[in-house]
Formats: C-alpha cells, structure tokens, sequence
C-alpha cells in the first residue's frame, strides 16, 4: 500500500512539474525582451564594473606619495663609555640615545599631473570597451530574437499544413473505409503528413536551442518558455535610400566606440610619451631628522634632500618606446578608417540589396497565396483537382512562403547589421 501511495505522490508530482515547464511561458515584443536583457545580463553587470574600477585609478593616481617615518639608533642599554644626557622625563633618559627621520617624496616635473591625465584617458577607454561589449552582446541577441521570429512563424506554417492535412485524412481514412477511394491516395496524404511533423520537428529543435541562448542573455529561470510577438520583424526603414553614404562613413568613424578607443589610445600615448620625458628629472625626496645624543648638540633637528643624478639613466629607452607608440597609434587609425568604410559600403548594399528583393513581392502577394491554396483545398476535396495538383501547390506554397519569411528575416538582419557598422540606430 505505501509503495502506491508513493508511486502515485510521484507522478502527480512529476505531472505537475511538467505543467509548470510548460505553462511558464512568457510572451513579448522585442523591445521589451531586450528592456530584460540590458537590466538582466549578468555578463554586462559584470562588464560594466570594469569602469568603476577604471574611475577608482583615477582616484588613485590623484593621491600624494604617503610620507616616511624612520626612528633608529635607540639603545637599550649602557656600557662604561656613556656619556650623561640631560633627562627626558623624571629621572629617565640620561643616557638614552635615538635618531628620527620624516621623509617626503616629492614629484617634479609635473609627473603627478600627466599620470592623472593618463588614467582619466584609462577610464574613458574602460566605457568605450564597454560600450563595444554592448554593442556585441546586442547584435549577438538581436540577431537571436530575429531567428526565433522566424522559427515561430515557420512553425506556424507548417503546423497550419498539418492541420489541413490531418483532417483530410480523417475524411479520406472514412472514404477508403468505405472503398470509394484507393488506399495508395491515403498512404500519399499519410507520408505528406509525416513530412511535415518531421519539418516541425526539426523547427522546434532549433527553438529550443535559441530558448536556451536568449534564457542565458536575458537571465530567465530555465524553466521559461519565450513567445515573441510579430511586431518588429520586418524593420519600418522608408528613407534608408536616401541616406547619405557619406554622412553614414562619417558616423561611423566618428560614434562607433571602437574607433573611439583608437583615438583615446592616441590621446593616451601622447599622455604617455610627456609622462616619460618628465621622468628624465629626478624626483626629489625632503626630509627633517632630529639626533639625540649622536651628534655636537644634545637634541639636533636638521633638514635635507635627496636626489637621483641622472648621469647614465635619462629613462632614454621608456621615451623612445612612447614616440614609436605614437606613430604605431597613428598608422592603426588609418587602417582602421579604411576598414570601417569598407564595412559601411559593404552592409548598405548589402541591407539595399534585401530590400529591393523583399519589396519585389506585391503586398497583397502573400494573403493571395493563402486564399489560392484553400481554394485548392476545397477543389481537392470536392474531386475537381486531383491529388498530384494539390501537393505541387502545397509545395510551391510551401517554398513561396519560406522565401517570404527568409527575406524578412534577412531584411531585418542587414539592417542590424548596418546599425552596428556604422555605430547608430538608423530610423
């Protein structure tokens, strides 16, 4: 009796743990999916701390060298040679001996200033960093939603075919039953239906790899199951032909955060290269000492200072290594121009050539296809249409509609695509 008690605890609990998988499903547009992905994304929470420690170098480089105490010569003992001291308290301390010093380093050349210069550069290059994780991590998710619009509505497709399907072979399965149609014609529907739910098959294991994707970039419990609406898959960009070439190459140089970490690199060797020549000059160390008992006077307070002579080392090495830097920085720049150009021109013939191949379908082409293939189904049913013409119109449905789908899908890619290249949202 326990153990079907237990037996029975167990498959309503399994039951109702797979109604949880399965009703945990949460549906929406891509604006807000991505509202969840930029709040959520644990690797961009991560990323973004990188700046905070960025601005705490700044911090840090703006703090003065902490000073220097050294207290020595103090003596625990005497021996038969000491000499007689006035006493420092009470009755103590007249053969006491101790030395102090108090030093401070002191920066010359205004070695402080260009290091503060230089790590607040550090910094505004830590948020370009960032800012390219971000737009990586964005395209990378965009590119996820758009996939799993177009499985959603692939799958919808086909699922409407199979529905078609099955309930003319419940009407054939009853028309062979009653010998008035031959069986081949049913075992033909049969292998058609079989198709499909193959085609299925495979278009829902593809949505669970791009659930599983978008759960890791969004931080969604594992047991969720996201439904996109159709709103936004096909991109509403009228004037994208109109949009000066030019002025995109331009925005691209000029926002993409890459070519912006180039530049503070730029900035950031010429902040290098004077920081290296102030190191030429010997930073100077300032010190007071006091002397009790080691020197002509009892208690002896003197000052001092203490230098590097820079006879051989002139940091000649570190000032070459900054100048070639420079020029390094330079040349890379140059490239890096003309190869985000390329990639402008690229994306926008690329994104110009989609459209015109999306735009060549009439608008009403789409719902015409539908309505053709019901009527073929009604002839077909009614014997006006024999099977053969039926399912090479299924067939030419089936191709029309993935061609439509795969175009709005590319459509919607290029132009994240060319979002990207040329670093701005295009409208």
């Amino acid at each position: 009796m326990k153990r079907l008690f237990l037996t029975l605890f167990l498959i309503v609990s399994l039951k109702s743990m797979a109604q949880i998988a399965i009703t945990d499903t949460i549906t929406l547009s891509r604006n807000q999916a991505e509202a969840i992905f930029l709040e959520k994304n644990i690797s961009l929470i991560s990323e973004k701390l990188n700046i905070d420690i960025a601005d705490a170098q700044v911090i840090q480089a703006k703090l003065w060298p902490n000073p220097t105490l050294t207290v020595g010569e103090i003596n625990l003992w005497k021996n038969a040679t000491a000499q007689q001291l006035p006493v420092l308290w009470g009755n103590y301390g007249r053969t006491q001996q101790v030395n102090a010093e108090l030093e401070q380093l002191i920066q010359t050349a205004g070695k402080r200033k260009k290091m503060i210069a230089m790590e607040k550069v550090s910094a505004e290059i830590a948020k370009e960093y960032f800012k390219t994780f971000l737009r990586n991590l964005k395209i990378e998710f965009r590119e996820n939603l758009t996939d799993l619009q177009y499985n959603q509505a692939q799958e919808e497709v086909y699922q409407n075919q199979l529905s078609s399907m099955q309930t003319l072979l419940k009407a054939y399965k009853n028309q062979v039953a009653q010998g008035n149609v031959g069986k081949g014609e049913y075992v033909r529907l049969k292998a058609t239906e079989l198709q499909f739910l193959k085609e299925i098959n495979d278009l829902q294991k593809e949505n669970n790899s791009l659930q599983k994707e978008l759960k890791v970039l969004m931080n969604l419990p594992a047991t969720s199951f996201i439904k996109l609406t159709d709103e936004g898959f096909v991109p509403m960009n009228k004037n994208i032909e109109e949009i000066n070439l030019a002025n995109l190459m331009e925005s691209a140089i000029e926002n993409r955060p890459d070519m912006k970490v180039l530049k503070l690199g730029n900035e950031y060797n010429d902040n290098k290269y004077k920081y290296e020549r102030a190191m030429r000059t010997p930073d100077v160390t300032l010190g007071v000492s006091y002397d009790r008992g080691a020197s002509l006077m009892n208690d002896f307070v003197g000052i001092g200072f203490s230098l590097d002579l820079p006879f051989f080392n002139r940091n000649q090495g570190n000032i070459k290594a900054a100048k070639i830097a420079i020029d390094q920085g330079k040349l890379l720049t140059e490239e890096k121009t003309l190869s985000v150009q390329s990639e402008v021109l690229n994306a926008y013939q690329d994104f110009i050539t989609t459209k015109k191949l999306y735009e060549s379908a009439d608008a009403s082409f789409e719902g015409d296809l539908d309505k053709l293939l019901e009527s073929y189904r009604k002839n077909f049913m009614q014997r006006n249409t024999s099977m053969l013409e039926y399912l090479d119109f299924v067939d030419a449905y089936l191709d029309n509609k993935s061609i439509l789908l795969n175009s709005k899908k590319d459509l919607n890619k290029n132009l994240e695509e060319l979002r990207y290249i040329t670093g701005q949202e295009i409208n």
